[in-house]
């Protein structure tokens, strides 16, 4: 739990202006029910939201985002970066590819322009 607390007061130190109305989204750990984690949230604005018991796919998106992202960005590439910001420049770079260019093969589409598509036929 230690470890939950210290990456919270982390998010805060180093993001707590953008925190507001953001979406925090986990699995049901027991660290995430604990009410100290649910009114650390409410305390900066922040929304919970877990994955349904016992329902891996509830995860399975963001998980894949993240592996796509590890892979094409750091493993076997960790020479690259010389310092945090570096990474975080890279990791910034990827993200904006991965949501404009990059085709998802479920969407036929990268996911900004398919969420377009959707937005023009609804």
């Amino acid at each position: 739990m230690l470890q939950i607390k210290r990456m919270m007061h982390r998010l805060v130190d180093n993001y707590g202006e953008y925190l507001q109305g953001s979406i925090m989204h986990s699995d049901q750990g027991w660290q995430y029910q604990q009410k100290w984690f649910q009114d650390f949230l409410e305390e900066h604005g922040m929304i919970q939201s877990m994955s349904r018991k016992g329902n891996c796919h509830d995860n399975s998106p963001t998980e894949n985002f993240f592996g796509r992202l590890k892979e094409e960005v750091f493993y076997g590439q960790e020479w690259r970066y010389e310092t945090i910001d570096d990474l975080r420049a890279a990791i910034i770079k990827w993200i904006d590819y991965y949501n404009s260019e990059r085709i998802v093969i479920k969407l036929k589409n990268s996911p900004l322009k398919y969420k377009t598509y959707l937005q023009a036929h609804v």
